[in-house]
């Protein structure tokens, strides 16, 4: 299947799901299915790898439940879930997992294929998204240093201008593959408007998905889908399958791969997610 972007018709790639299963937003009285402990998380990693998941995005939490940095506690997780299938692991090193570079980057030591990276800060609901430049080049150097691949998570405009930026300077290096997130309260809202006007500024050649948080996130996933990019999906951005009825990460993951087959853009399985995103 072809589709037309930035003015020349593309071969359209398998499509890529990625699966957010805990985040560190989510509790259990608004998500019952919601994954905390390393077990849980591996075990329901699993089953969205079986509904057709080829990138896992891995938040920790500690024994009371709360968003922990902790590198073992990742290690853990990494672990089993490696023990159950061949999913592509992605940690999270955003800003609500931890303070510093140091804190937030000390799972990259734990050599993921590939963990995520913030070019840039903006609002959340109640607090800052910081990513100060210095914080972003110094998880970019330990990402280089432990061969993982970012995945950029652009919140705006200004976070991909500045990947590019770092792109041209060589630290960042090509072809990123790029998540555009929307529909973060105090970030840019889940519209097509907004979709298109950040992928315009993608730079050439990237692979790119879309992450929409709540209810945005069916018809910005059916978009991504048509228009050649990927879709995330999980618990960590959105936990209903419609008002009032909580979702499984298993069922989430399994209503865009039904959205896939109504398109006819077929799923990609690990292996083949490894082969569009460059992973060696």
């Amino acid at each position: 299947m072809l589709y037309f972007f930035k003015g020349k018709y593309r071969l359209m790639e398998k499509l890529i799901i990625t699966v957010a299963p805990t985040g560190n937003v989510p509790d259990r009285k608004t998500s019952p299915a919601l994954p905390v402990t390393p077990d849980e998380i591996a075990e329901d990693v699993y089953r969205c790898y079986r509904a057709g998941a080829a990138i896992a995005h891995i938040h920790a939490r500690d024994e009371n439940g709360k968003p922990t940095a902790d590198p073992q506690v990742f290690k853990v997780i990494m672990e089993k879930v490696k023990q159950k299938c061949d999913i592509i692991i992605q940690f999270s090193t955003g800003a609500r997992g931890g303070g510093g570079a140091e804190e937030r980057g000390a799972c990259i030591a734990l050599k993921p294929e590939m963990a995520s990276l913030a070019t840039g800060s903006s609002n959340f609901a109640r607090s800052v998204n910081y990513n100060p430049p210095d914080l972003i080049k110094d998880l970019i150097r330990r990402m280089l240093r432990y061969g993982v691949k970012p995945e950029i998570e652009a919140f705006d405009l200004s976070a991909l201008e500045y990947a590019s930026y770092l792109m041209k300077k060589g630290l960042l290096k090509a072809p990123l593959h790029v998540n555009l997130v929307l529909n973060v309260p105090g970030s840019l809202q889940g519209t097509p408007r907004n979709l298109f006007f950040l992928m315009e500024s993608i730079p050439a050649g990237c692979t790119w998905s879309v992450t929409s948080i709540g209810k945005s996130h069916h018809q910005l996933s059916a978009l991504a889908l048509i228009l050649g990019g990927h879709v995330r999906t999980g618990i960590e951005d959105g936990h209903d399958l419609e008002a009032g009825k909580p979702a499984t990460n298993a069922e989430l993951v399994q209503r865009i791969a039904v959205l896939a087959r109504a398109y006819e853009r077929d799923l990609a399985d690990p292996a083949e997610a490894r082969s569009i995103l460059g992973l060696s």
